[in-house]
C-alpha cells in the first residue's frame, strides 16, 4: 500500500515535469514569435523600398523618358534616357515601362499627322485664294505691258511683273508642299528656256550665269517643263541666299549618258554634315513632309524639290560641295522626259543662254576648198547638211574655242530669230519696247521668264 507522503512526493514530481515542458513550449513560441516579427520586419521594410523605387521610376519616366520620347518623334537623333533602376531592364517592370513609352510614340506619330494634315489643307484652300489673285494681277500688268510704250512705264510695269512673279513662286512653292499640283500646263519648252524661267524668278538673278553646253532643240516634254522650273528656281534661291551677294552663282547644262543634268555652284559657306543629310533627305522626298518639321518660319523649298522628284521622276543631289567652296546641286532629268525641238522653228528665248555646244563634224565632203576663202565672207548663221535627227547644223568658219571658265559671248541673233522670239513673247509689241531703249534686265525680269508662260499669258497657269 503506497502511503500518502510517496503519493505527494509523486504528485509533485509530475507537476514539476509538467510545468518545465510547459514552459520550455513557451519559450519556443515566444522565439518562433520573435523571428516571425523579424520577418515581417524584414518584409515591411523590402516592400517600403519596393514602393520607393516603383515610385522614383515612375517619376523618372513622366519627367524625362516621356518627354524625351515625345520630342524623339520630331527629332529622330534624340536619345530617350533609360531606367532609373538599370536591373529592372528585362524585368516585367522594364517591359511594362518600355510598352508605355512605345505607344505614346505611336499616338503622337498618329496626332501629329492628322493635325499636320489638317493644317496642310487649311493651306492648300489659301494659297489657291492667293494664287488666283496673283494670276489676275499677272494678266492685267501684262495687258498694260502691251497697251502702252512709254519706256518709263514699261520699266515700272516689268518691275512689278517681276515682284508678282516672286510672290507668285512663293505662292506655289507653298501648295506643292501642301500635296497641290504644280498648277500650270505648258507645251514642251527647251531645257534652257526653263532654267531661265526659274531663274527670272528670284530677286538677284543678275548674279546668275548660265552656260549652255547642250545640243540645239534640246528640250522638256510638257509635264516637266514647270517641275523642273521650280526645282532651278528653289535651288538657286538657295544658292544666292547662302552666298555672298558680290560672288556669282555657276550653272552648266549638260549631257550626260542617261538625259541632261542641271548643276549649280555657288560661293557660300557649304554646309555641315548634318545639314546635307538633312537636305537630301528632303530633296530625296523619301520621307513624309510635315509642315512642324521645316521650322519657324517654315523653310519649304527643299521640301517642295522632294515633292516634285517624287512625283515627276526627277533626281536632285545636294550631297557634293562646290568646287568654289559651297554648295553643289545637281539636278537630273532623264531621257524620257527630254524631246527635241526644231530649233528654226522654234528658237529659245531671246534671253537664253546660247549654246557652246560645237557642231557634229561633217560626214561629207565640202563642196569647195576652204583654205582660198575667206572664212569672215560668210554670215555666221549659214547652214550646212542636216544630221540624222532632221536638225539643220550649224557649221563655223573659225575655230576659236569657248572658254570653259567664263561666261561665254553670246553671237548676234539673226534678224529672223529674234521677231520669232519677240513675238512669241509679246505679240510684236515686245520688239517696239526693246528699240525705245528698255534695259535688258527688265526682260528678263519680265518678258523672258518663259517662252510658253508669255505665249499661254497667265489664264493657262
Amino acid at each position: 500500500m503506497i502511503e500518502l507522503p510517496d503519493l505527494l512526493a509523486g504528485g509533485l514530481a509530475v507537476g514539476t515535469l509538467s510545468a518545465l515542458a510547459l514552459g520550455g513550449g513557451l519559450l519556443r513560441i515566444r522565439r518562433q514569435r520573435g523571428r516571425a516579427y523579424a520577418e515581417i520586419a524584414a518584409l515591411r521594410t523590402q516592400l517600403d523600398g519596393t514602393v520607393r523605387a516603383f515610385t522614383a521610376e515612375v517619376e523618372h519616366l513622366t519627367a524625362h523618358r516621356v518627354p524625351a520620347a515625345a520630342r524623339q518623334v520630331a527629332h529622330p537623333h534624340l536619345d530617350v534616357p533609360g531606367p532609373l533602376q538599370p536591373l529592372t531592364v528585362g524585368t516585367p517592370l522594364g517591359i511594362a515601362l518600355e510598352n508605355v513609352l512605345l505607344a505614346l510614340q505611336s499616338e503622337v506619330v498618329a496626332q501629329r499627322t492628322r493635325v499636320d494634315a489638317a493644317a496642310q489643307a487649311g493651306m492648300r484652300g489659301a494659297t489657291r485664294e492667293i494664287q488666283a489673285a496673283l494670276y489676275r494681277l499677272q494678266d492685267a500688268l501684262r495687258v498694260l505691258e502691251q497697251r502702252y510704250d512709254d519706256p518709263e512705264l514699261a520699266q515700272t510695269l516689268f518691275r512689278l511683273d517681276h515682284e508678282n512673279e516672286q510672290s507668285l513662286r512663293r505662292a506655289q512653292v507653298t501648295a506643292v508642299v501642301c500635296g497641290a499640283w504644280v498648277g500650270l500646263a505648258r507645251e514642251e519648252s527647251h531645257v534652257v528656256d526653263a532654267v531661265t524661267g526659274g531663274q527670272a524668278r528670284l530677286a538677284g538673278y543678275q548674279r546668275v550665269r548660265v552656260h549652255n553646253h547642250l545640243e540645239p532643240g534640246t528640250a522638256l516634254v510638257s509635264h516637266a517643263v514647270e517641275p523642273v522650273a521650280i526645282i532651278v528656281a528653289e535651288l538657286l534661291d538657295n544658292a544666292l541666299r547662302h552666298s555672298s551677294p558680290d560672288t556669282d552663282v555657276v550653272v552648266g547644262l549638260e549631257h550626260v549618258h542617261h538625259g541632261v543634268c542641271v548643276t549649280i555652284d555657288d560661293a557660300g559657306l557649304g554646309m555641315t554634315r548634318d545639314e546635307r543629310e538633312r537636305a537630301q533627305r528632303l530633296v530625296a522626298g523619301d520621307e513624309p513632309i510635315l509642315l512642324t518639321a521645316l521650322g519657324d518660319p517654315p523653310r519649304m523649298g527643299l521640301a517642295a524639290i522632294g515633292r516634285l522628284t517624287r512625283q515627276f521622276d526627277l533626281g536632285v543631289d545636294v550631297s557634293s560641295a562646290s568646287p568654289y567652296g559651297g554648295v553643289r546641286a545637281v539636278l537630273r532629268v532623264d531621257s524620257h522626259l527630254l524631246s527635241k525641238i526644231d530649233p528654226e522653228e522654234r528658237p529659245p528665248a531671246a534671253s537664253a543662254a546660247r549654246t557652246t555646244r560645237r557642231p557634229a563634224p561633217e560626214r561629207t565632203a565640202p563642196s569647195h576648198t576652204y583654205g582660198t576663202e575667206n572664212p569672215g565672207t560668210e554670215p555666221a548663221g549659214h547652214h550646212g547638211p542636216r544630221d540624222d535627227d532632221g536638225l539643220p547644223q550649224r557649221r563655223r568658219r573659225t575655230r576659236t574655242a569657248v572658254p570653259q571658265d567664263s561666261a561665254p559671248a553670246r553671237p548676234a541673233r539673226r534678224p529672223e530669230e529674234a521677231a520669232a522670239a519677240l513675238g512669241a513673247l509679246q505679240s510684236g509689241t515686245a520688239a517696239a519696247r526693246s528699240g525705245a531703249g528698255r534695259p535688258a534686265t527688265e526682260q528678263l525680269a519680265g518678258d523672258d521668264t518663259d517662252q510658253t508662260d508669255h505665249a499661254e499669258g497667265g489664264a493657262a497657269r
